[in-house]
């Protein structure tokens, strides 16, 4: 058996964590033969929940689950980690301002950030969930200069789904019958869900999305704003945030990362926009459709385009894995995303400026 891998949770005593970390343990994510040690990391007064979680872990008896390390202390947590699931955030309270969450989130990922660089290896994966999951990704990264940019993504395979799972009970197939929609932008409201590119497999045969639903009307509207505001209505309706599906998206996420994504097909993930063919700002952690492939030990460092609808190449490292946008030709834009007064340079000196962000352009 394989050794054990390091994999760090943190806000682990939190409702997403609780869903999320026995699909870890039992293989669901990072392979049905690869040993985990999960380190659970939180704030002191939830320690005495973290030694509930814990128990209830152990009571699991799961055979690749090899140890449980609790703890508050950061030095502990990102010691040696192969993957960082970066969950816990301040979350957002009646009366704070924006600009208050931002400063409170900055504190916290600069810290965290500080720490990965110190003490994990280089070679780490990192999610980021905890919201604002964007701009949270782009300071633990700045934080940590030492793990390449594109080791950092954080999480919009949440929307992805949602998108996916509205196309799919409007077609009435399963979920796993659409692949190759996008999530562009921000997670948040003014993400762009996008079908242009989706197919749905109907009876055994692909077909455009558009083809499928034979509604232009609700793709242009209603499903748009029906993926952009699901979390607000889960919370409505729950008087909770999304949990469950918030862990299936991150294991989602992560496997893909660790195995990389089908062939033939694309997801949505908030990655750097270095190298982007999309007029995106590059200092941006933004959401693109992504393919990520494996390549053997050795392998030249680019993946070439066979042809002009081929993936071009946006970062590899060689003898682990490699990531590519999709070379896409879109239609006219129908959308102008709301200007994000969260990069005011006094909320964040030290983040560049980007312009404003604009839809997905024609390319030829």
């Amino acid at each position: 058996m394989a050794e054990p891998i390091r994999v760090l949770v943190t806000g682990a005593a939190g409702q997403i964590a609780y869903s999320l970390l026995y699909s870890i343990a039992k293989g669901d994510v990072f392979g049905k033969d690869q040993p985990i040690i999960l380190i659970l990391l939180d704030i002191p007064p939830m320690l005495p929940v973290l030694d509930g979680v814990v128990m209830e872990l152990q009571d699991c008896a799961l055979p690749l689950l090899k140890e449980v390390i609790p703890t508050d202390k950061v030095e502990v947590a990102f010691k040696d980690i192969d993957a960082a699931i970066l969950v816990g955030s301040m979350p957002r309270k009646e009366g704070m301002e924006r600009k208050d969450l931002l400063k409170a989130n900055v504190a916290i990922f600069k810290t965290q950030g500080a720490a990965l660089d110190k003490y994990a290896k280089k070679t780490v994966k990192v999610l980021v969930v905890g919201n604002p999951a964007n701009t949270n990704c782009l300071i633990a990264s700045k934080s940590a200069p030492s793990i390449p940019k594109e080791n950092f993504s954080c999480l919009t395979r949440l929307d992805h789904n949602r998108a996916c799972s509205q196309v799919a009970m409007r077609c009435g197939v399963s979920s796993d019958q659409v692949k190759n929609v996008i999530i562009w932008g921000n997670h948040s409201s003014t993400q762009y869900p996008d079908v242009h590119h989706a197919k749905v497999n109907l009876q055994g045969a692909e077909t455009e999305a558009y083809q499928a639903i034979k509604d232009d009307a609700w793709l242009r509207g209603d499903f748009i704003s029906t993926v952009q505001q699901r979390g607000a209505a889960v919370i409505k309706a729950r008087k909770l945030s999304s949990a469950m599906s918030a862990a299936k998206a991150i294991c989602d996420h992560m496997r893909d990362i660790w195995f990389g994504t089908k062939e033939g097909e694309f997801v949505s993930m908030g990655v750097y926009a270095s190298g982007n063919s999309y007029n995106i700002p590059e200092d941006l952690i933004y959401s693109f459709p992504v393919q990520i492939k494996h390549v053997h030990l050795h392998t030249s460092a680019s993946i070439s385009s066979e042809n002009e609808h081929g993936p071009k190449s946006l970062r590899t490292r060689p003898g682990k894995w490699s990531m590519a946008f999709p070379s896409m030709t879109f239609p006219e834009p129908r959308w102008t995303p709301q200007p994000q007064s969260w990069w005011r340079s006094e909320t964040l000196p030290w983040i560049s400026s980007p312009s404003d962000c604009h839809a997905p352009v024609s390319r030829t």
